[in-house]
């Protein structure tokens, strides 16, 4: 099923400012969460939904590149692994502090949000960002790549606990297991009381008597890993492409970051992109552009033979329809542009010379521009705009 629009989602305008947005989220969030409808599947796939679309909608970067590129720019679930939507913990450990307390004293269940506690956030590793180049081709075609990147990932000896055994992961004796500590100052206008990280856990709530001797107690050791994935055909330099789960390990058995991958074009030698367009040079002698010609053109799966009629202009662009550059967003593909120029040799031999002049006063020889030769700039402008 084709995804919503991220804005239709959420309810606000396109121009819709930062505030307007997570208020919107939160709105949305307190509407559909689970506790509040427990057992309604469609309630909760809102509540994901509303979550997936703010974490687009709310990152400047990912917002720039979703107005431009719509859904596909973000890797859709159909890209093969890249997006794919939320789950619940990773709603909660990433967006759990945009509710402001409101869960605190009636919704348990799920991320530990309620029963006047602490929100137990579950924790998420970090993302690694990687650069993948493509050359044209597989730009045209899409590609599979192959990757092998160092990463943190879950110990293998005691299974990202970090300790030996469960027996060996105490509760926290300065806040009893709740990762919080409370603080009463007395000030001139009384007492105040605050609240901060647990000092001694760090805010996990539980402390290793018995740390894990190969990863020391962190639960995490570096390896590497060979990763596969889809990328769509119709990217462009510099678009970011999210391979989720990818990234780094979590501590505590939490949630995997995600591996961003950056797009690099590699320069191709005789094609030159623009937006979804290809560009290219073709130059013929003098005689052809007078008699005509056939000419071999490069393009993206091989060589295309052309027809150049004869009086073909310096200038003359042919446009081969849907030549060019998927787009990303599957409506059709970019064309390739062919732009025609006479070549005019520089130095000429004496019996070539004669053979010029002999044809400089004829009159087919003298310049008889039509309307459409002189707006040539007018043409180039209208192709770009």
């Amino acid at each position: 099923m084709a995804k919503r629009d991220y804005y239709e989602v959420l309810g606000v305008e396109k121009s819709a400012s930062a505030d307007e947005i997570k208020k919107a989220y939160r709105k949305m969030a307190i509407k559909y969460h689970p506790d509040k409808n427990p057992g309604d599947k469609e309630a909760e796939e809102k509540f994901k939904e509303a979550a997936e679309a703010y974490d687009v909608l709310s990152n400047p970067e990912k917002k720039q590149r979703y107005d431009q590129f719509g859904h596909a720019g973000m890797g859709g679930a159909a890209s093969g692994g890249f997006g794919g939507g939320f789950s619940m913990e990773d709603i909660f450990s990433q967006f759990g502090d945009i509710f402001g307390g409101h869960f605190g004293g009636g919704f348990g269940g799920f991320g530990g949000f309620g029963g006047g506690g602490r929100a137990n956030r579950v924790q998420r590793g970090s993302d690694i960002r990687i650069r993948v180049k493509l050359t044209l081709k597989e730009v045209v075609h899409g590609v599979e790549k192959k990757v092998r990147i160092n990463k943190m990932v879950q110990c293998s000896e005691c299974h990202g606990k970090g300790a030996v055994s469960d027996a060996d992961i105490k509760t926290c004796d300065t806040c009893h297991g709740s990762g919080v500590v409370t603080k009463v100052v007395q000030t001139m206008f009384g007492q105040m009381q605050s609240q901060g990280v647990c000092p001694t856990c760090n805010g996990e709530g539980k402390k290793i008597v018995n740390p894990c001797s190969k990863c020391g107690g962190t639960g995490l050791v570096k390896d590497s890993e060979e990763i596969s994935f889809k990328i769509p055909a119709g990217v462009a330099q510099g678009m970011q492409l999210t391979v989720q789960g990818k990234g780094n390990a979590a501590k505590s058995g939490g949630i995997n970051g995600d591996l961003l991958v950056v797009i690099e074009e590699v320069e191709d030698k005789e094609l030159q992109r623009d937006g979804n367009d290809l560009i290219y040079s073709l130059f013929i002698s003098v005689p052809d552009a007078i008699l005509g010609t056939t000419a071999e053109i490069p393009a993206v799966d091989g060589k295309l033979k052309i027809k150049i009629e004869p009086g073909t202009q310096s200038g003359k662009m042919l446009r081969l329809r849907g030549k060019g550059v998927p787009d990303i967003n599957g409506y059709g593909s970019g064309d390739l542009l062919v732009y025609v120029q006479v070549w005019i040799p520089k130095s000429t031999t004496s019996e070539e010379r004669k053979l010029v002049e002999k044809l400089k006063d004829s009159a087919n020889f003298s310049p008889k521009p039509n309307n459409d030769d002189k707006n040539f700039f007018d043409r180039i402008k209208k192709m770009f705009s």
